[in-house]
């Protein structure tokens, strides 16, 4: 098989022909078809694969191949997505509380397994989400990254019916983002740099457009009400920030993206409105299983760009200049 690999801290990617891998009981053979390309990918070449050399790559789309001895739930032929989620590991007692988040520390695809930058791989069967049929390849990968981040991070915050969501960004997280919050239901703001972007916003479904350039973001959400959710999806410290005196009372800022600063913020802010400020990782492959579900029944998408698996390299500089509208996908067809 072809694959792309990374074979120390700060190499290259390169273009490799590999013995497809066996299949160990418990663990399914998956064709890909499409892999998305995520920031997190700079992760190997940062020196945090757990060895090298390593194939990146953790929004995987495809169908199994072949399952492993145990294996009941998967079978030859179905459409199966593998994402940030490696498996549960049971190294720890996190799993019988539920808590298959913390197992994404020790067991991750792309950094301690092989990932998807090739036309095979091997993945435990708990780390496999079902594609629905009606859900095409490459617009489902990004979908275990991006789209499960997104819309787990919006679920899992607490919002109620009738809420108010603001989403700071409208890159590869927050044009997801603003669809979920606006199939979900929620009275949906988008927050963005320049007011060039408005339209595009209103077009995902956002029912107001704060152009974070000319006005003041805390003073806007507060008009309308106040955010009961601000959806962070940027890198941005102090566009982060910026939202915190705007959240409603018992609002919450949940932060998707890493930025390089420290979030800034007024302890008076958060005490005299119950506010809070929370991180949030992706999700189990029962929560991509769900995002997927509710995309395909719903209608929303990724915009994404597509390369063909030779040019891998070509499509993660694409990505990681930050020109990429909006996510770039790796398809092996």
């Amino acid at each position: 098989m072809r694959a792309v690999q990374i074979t120390a801290p700060g190499a290259s990617l390169e273009l490799v022909e590999r013995p497809v891998p066996d299949t160990p009981p418990g663990h399914v053979l998956v064709k890909v078809a499409a892999n998305g390309i995520c920031h997190s990918d700079a992760m190997p070449g940062a020196g945090m694969a757990s060895s090298y050399p390593r194939v990146p790559g953790h929004e995987i789309a495809g169908t199994v191949e072949a399952v492993g001895e145990g294996v009941a739930r998967w079978a030859p032929g179905q459409r199966v997505g593998v994402g940030w989620f490696g498996g549960a590991c049971f190294e720890c007692d996190s799993c019988s509380r539920g808590d298959f988040v913390s197992c994404q520390v020790g067991k991750v695809t792309g950094l301690t397994s092989d990932g998807g930058y090739a036309e095979y791989l091997v993945a435990p069967a708990d780390a496999l989400a079902a594609i629905p049929d009606n859900l095409d390849f490459a617009e489902a990968a990004p979908l275990l990254c991006a789209g499960v981040t997104t819309f787990n991070g919006i679920r899992s915050s607490g919002v109620r019916a009738g809420g108010r969501v603001a989403v700071v960004g409208l890159g590869g997280l927050g044009h997801l983002g603003v669809q979920f919050s606006a199939k979900l239901g929620f009275e949906t703001i988008s927050i963005a740099r320049g007011s060039e972007k408005e339209d595009f916003a209103r077009r995902l479904g956002a029912e107001h457009y704060i152009d974070s350039t000319t006005a003041d973001v805390a003073a806007e959400l507060k008009a309308l009400g106040g955010a009961d959710l601000v959806l962070a999806t940027v890198t941005d410290a102090q566009a982060m920030s910026a939202t915190i005196p705007g959240l409603a009372a018992r609002g919450r800022l949940v932060v998707l993206g890493v930025p390089n600063e420290p979030l800034a913020v007024n302890p008076a802010d958060l005490v005299m409105g119950s506010r809070s400020v929370a991180g949030h990782a992706s999700g189990t492959a029962k929560d991509s299983e769900d995002t997927l579900r509710f995309a395909a029944r719903t209608g929303v998408r990724p915009m994404i760009e597509t390369y063909p698996l030779e040019k891998a390299a070509e499509g993660y500089d694409r990505m990681i200049s930050g020109k990429a509208r909006f996510r770039v996908v790796l398809t092996t067809d």
